[in-house]
């Protein structure tokens, strides 16, 4: 069977390109990783390079730091011994400055038992002020409650002059009911009859409005009388025919 001899080798023959394509892109795929591989090492020794030269540069640096450092150290050695010289003086003056001290902290013990004295004394007019304003405080307290006081009582007058008026409406009203019957009774059934009758449904009507104003007013009065009754006392002593009486109104 030739034809399918010549399949088999045909085949075979695929295979073959195919390891080799598939090997040749092996090969090809190192040689990039070595490729950069490489090209990492050369970075690498760039990176080593400049860092080389950077600590060169560094180094002379310090060295140059290191000589002015000297330098410096060798001034500062100078100014340390002026600073010593300076601290002897010093030294001196601050312990004039502490004999000052002394003999100020003598005179400010003595500001401060003055002030100590003062300080009691200023103690003493608070508590002397305090007291007064203390009083000051009860005699506004006594004042308000004598306005209170006097206020109820003008209420109370007021009341007591709408009594009295009640009490004239309720006189007028008898006076002219008195003047009514006495017409009645002299003239008797008449043409005046008419004006009688008129007199007394008036004079009924003073003394209606009359009684019904001065119980309101005595009502007042009374309720006056019971809050008058609260004012501690300051209405035990009240005016009354030239001489002070006692209402018997409690505190």
């Amino acid at each position: 069977m030739p034809g399918t001899h010549n399949g088999g080798k045909r085949r075979q023959g695929s295979g073959e390109v195919v390891a080799l394509l598939t090997r040749l892109a092996e090969l090809e795929e190192e040689q990039a990783a070595a490729t950069r591989q490489e090209n990492e090492l050369a970075r690498q020794r760039t990176e080593t390079t400049s860092n080389l030269a950077l600590y060169s540069s560094r180094t002379a640096e310090n060295a140059e730091k290191q000589t002015g450092m000297a330098q410096e150290r060798t001034a500062l050695t100078r100014e340390q011994t002026r600073l010593s010289t300076r601290s002897a003086e010093l030294a001196n003056i601050r312990t004039e400055l502490a004999h000052e001290r002394t003999l100020q902290t003598e005179e400010r013990t003595r500001l401060a038992t003055q002030r100590t004295e003062m300080a009691r004394r200023r103690t003493s007019f608070a508590e002397w002020r305090t007291h007064l304003a203390e009083r000051r405080n009860d005699l506004a307290q006594e004042r308000t409650l004598w306005a209170v006081t006097r206020t109820r009582l003008s209420l109370q007058r007021t009341e007591l002059a709408k009594g009295r008026t009640s009490l004239a409406l309720i006189r007028t009203g008898l006076a002219f009911l008195t003047l009514g019957v006495s017409l009645f009774r002299y003239f008797g059934v008449s043409m005046w009859t008419l004006f009688d009758a008129a007199l007394m449904l008036f004079s009924t009507l003073l003394i209606y409005f009359g009684v019904v104003g001065y119980r309101r007013a005595k009502t007042i009065e009374n309720k006056l009388m019971a809050m008058l009754a609260g004012d501690r006392g300051k209405l035990d002593l009240i005016p009354a025919g030239g001489k002070y009486r006692n209402h018997g109104i409690r505190s």
